[in-house]
């Protein structure tokens, strides 16, 4: 894409529920990229200790991303939403950002690059791209689990002024730009309160293994589902739509 105009055409719509942690560095990195600065000079201006954005032509060619970032601390980066959004990954999670990447790097140095990732490889790519960590009390998880979704968003439905959801996945905020009922989180439980984004951080960062991550500790949740994050769940049939509001099997 062209930088700055192209980017701003985009409208990223920051009033949205699920951008509300993102939402001020966002908004000040959009406003520096439509200025036409590239996306990895803008993430640099803002403060992050892990990692340093240079543009994508910095990858040699025939090397691992991962292994580069691992080598380097340095992030290739493309002018493109989904680079954006994981660059603000990187600003608001650094340390969960640090750990998947060496675990990453472990797995490579391990197995190699393989057209099979293996199970650590493939839920790690999962939860760079897709995770979002909830903190919710007992009868919503045990809902969530049972995907009995009448119960976890119409019967329960005031429990969730008790409960935490945070988007981390790049391509999941990527898809949220322009939301669609299907769109679908891989839920990963937190700790029960998340005080602040850098505590979330560090919690996930000490919690996350390769171990854990080869079990695939997630379960799916249809983020549009979420009371009060969209207006068409007000109207209880929004949940009777069985293809994305799918039974276990």
């Amino acid at each position: 894409m062209t930088v700055g105009t192209s980017f701003s055409a985009l409208s990223i719509d920051w009033k949205q529920p699920w951008l509300e942690p993102w939402r001020e560095t966002g908004q000040r990195v959009a406003h520096t990229i439509s200025g036409a600065a590239p996306i990895h000079d803008a993430l640099n201006q803002e403060r992050v200790a892990s990692a340093r954005f240079v543009p994508q032509n910095a990858l040699p060619p025939g090397e691992t991303y991962e292994r580069f970032i691992f080598a380097t601390g340095t992030v290739p980066t493309r002018d493109n939403l989904h680079d954006f959004f994981n660059g603000l990954c990187w600003l608001h999670f650094p340390e969960t950002k640090k750990k998947l990447n060496q675990l990453q790097a472990a797995e490579i140095a391990g197995a190699g690059v393989t057209p099979l990732r293996g199970p650590v490889r493939d839920a790690l790519t999962v939860f760079d791209e897709n995770a979002a960590f909830l903190s919710a009390p007992q009868p919503l998880w045990d809902a969530l689990l049972a995907r009995d979704w009448q119960q976890l968003f119409v019967g329960l439905r005031p429990l969730w002024q008790q409960a935490q959801l945070v988007l981390f996945g790049h391509a999941l905020l990527e898809k949220l730009v322009d939301p669609r009922k299907a769109i679908t989180a891989h839920i990963y439980r937190a700790q029960p309160a998340m005080n602040s984004i850098a505590d979330l951080d560090a919690w996930v960062a000490q919690d996350m293994s390769a171990e854990k991550l080869s079990g695939k500790p997630f379960t799916p949740l249809p983020v549009l589902g979420v009371p009060g994050w969209w207006p068409e769940n007000e109207n209880f049939s929004f949940y009777d739509d069985s293809f994305v509001f799918r039974p276990r099997r």
